[in-house]
C-alpha cells in the first residue's frame, strides 16, 4: 500500500503541473493576441486619415466645441449623436459658419452605447473607415472602450478628441459595464438600454450633469 501510494503521487503531481503549463500557455497566447489586436487597432487609428467627425451628446459644450472643430476641418462632415435640441444645435453650427448640409443631427441614442450602435452602420454604408471622436475628457475612457468594440466591428477606427472639463474621470466600472453591453450588442444586437431604464428610471434622460453653454466668443481652439 505504501509503495502504491508513492507510485501514484508523482502522477497526480505531473497532471497538476501539466494543467498549470497549459493554463500559462493559454494565458500567454491570449495576452499576445490581445496585444497584437490592440497594436493593430492603434496602427489603424493613426495611419488612416479621418473622414468624418462623431460628437457624442450629453452636454451643449460638445456642440460648441464640435462647431469650432468643424470650422478648422472644413472638409469633414459632422454627426452629432443624442445632442441638444435641434434649434440650439443648428444655431451653434450656423454661428460658426457651418453649412447645414455638413452636419447631421441624430436623436436615436439614449446613452453612450447607443451613441455608437445607432450610427455605426450609417457610417460604414458611406464607406467611412476613420473618424474623429469628440466628447468630454471625463467621458472619453468609456466612449473609447465602447468605440473599439462597436466601431471596430465594422472596421472603423477613430482618433479621440477630448474636451477639457476640469472634472474627474468617470469610475472605471462604467467603462467595464458598457464594454460588456457593447459585446452583448455585438453578439445579439441588444444594447440593454431598455433594461437599464427600467432598473434606473431617474437616469433615463440622456443628459450630463452641470451643463453649461460657452459664449461663442470663448470657444476653445483645437
Amino acid at each position: 500500500m505504501q509503495l502504491h501510494y508513492h507510485g501514484r503521487f508523482p502522477r497526480r503531481q505531473r497532471i497538476k503541473f501539466n494543467r498549470v503549463k497549459i493554463g500559462v500557455r493559454l494565458l500567454a497566447l491570449m495576452t499576445l493576441l490581445g496585444l497584437g489586436w490592440g497594436g493593430f487597432r492603434l496602427y489603424l487609428r493613426w495611419s488612416r486619415v479621418p473622414q468624418a467627425v462623431l460628437v457624442l451628446g450629453g452636454s451643449p459644450d460638445r456642440e460648441v466645441f464640435a462647431a469650432n472643430f468643424a470650422r478648422t476641418h472644413p472638409e469633414l462632415p459632422v454627426w452629432v449623436s443624442g445632442g441638444s435640441n435641434p434649434e440650439y444645435a443648428e444655431w451653434v453650427f450656423a454661428e460658426a459658419g457651418i453649412p447645414r448640409q455638413r452636419f447631421y443631427l441624430n436623436y436615436d441614442a439614449v446613452d453612450t452605447v447607443t451613441n455608437f450602435t445607432t450610427l455605426v452602420d450609417e457610417l460604414r454604408s458611406r464607406d467611412i473607415r476613420s473618424i474623429y471622436l469628440i466628447t468630454s475628457d471625463y467621458h472619453m475612457r468609456r466612449a473609447s472602450a465602447i468605440g473599439e468594440i462597436v466601431l471596430g466591428s465594422r472596421d472603423i477606427s477613430f482618433r479621440p478628441v477630448s474636451i477639457p472639463s476640469g472634472l474627474a474621470p468617470e469610475p472605471l466600472d462604467k467603462s467595464i459595464r458598457d464594454g460588456v453591453r457593447a459585446l452583448v450588442w455585438l453578439a445579439t444586437g441588444y444594447t440593454g438600454s431598455t433594461l437599464r431604464d427600467r432598473l434606473n428610471p431617474s437616469h433615463s434622460v440622456y443628459l450630463e450633469p452641470n451643463q453649461r453653454r460657452y459664449p461663442l466668443e470663448t470657444w476653445p481652439e483645437f
